[in-house]
């Protein structure tokens, strides 16, 4: 097994707590609303805390597809949300699964705003490699999400 990182951090004009509230604690609400490839998520097992698994469906080229998603850690505190890719299309055979480390920080205090940081963590099995064009395109879709999060947020100030 091999375990490939791949680490980014991407700004957003939006307030720290209303973007981790809205990308760790809500995206099971908001996503499908505002993200049209997303037809729902739903809880399989557990509670929200660590250890949950939800699972997102997805509708690409007419195609029903889901993803499961398994809470890892959530510290509303320090705005960390962990979450693993544990089965269904996200997840190649020749991967275990993949980890994502994230975290909301304060942005630069003449800009305000906010920072997502987040840690990639591909595992693979046997010699399994993970390409430059996966890490690419990965963090090119999770920075698309927050850029639909932020452009909801913008668009709807009451939403707490």
């Amino acid at each position: 097994m091999g375990i490939f990182t791949h680490e980014f951090a991407t700004p957003s004009s939006v307030a720290p707590a209303r973007l981790y509230k809205a990308m760790a604690l809500d995206f099971h609400n908001l996503f499908p609303k505002i993200v049209d490839s997303i037809q729902c998520v739903e809880t399989i097992e557990g509670n929200g805390a660590a250890g949950t698994i939800k699972k997102i469906t997805l509708v690409e080229g007419g195609k029903s597809r889901y993803v499961l998603h398994k809470v890892e850690e959530v510290d509303e505190a320090k705005r960390v949300y962990n979450y693993s890719i544990i089965g269904g299309v996200g997840l190649p055979e020749t991967w275990e699964k993949i980890s994502f480390e994230t975290i909301v920080m304060e942005g630069p205090k003449e800009e305000g705003g906010s920072i997502r940081k987040v840690k990639i963590k591909y595992f693979t099995k046997g010699d399994a490699e993970v390409c430059d064009e996966v890490l690419k395109s990965n963090q090119s879709r999770a920075e698309g999400l927050l850029k639909f999060i932020e452009a909801y947020l913008l668009a709807n100030p009451h939403y707490v």
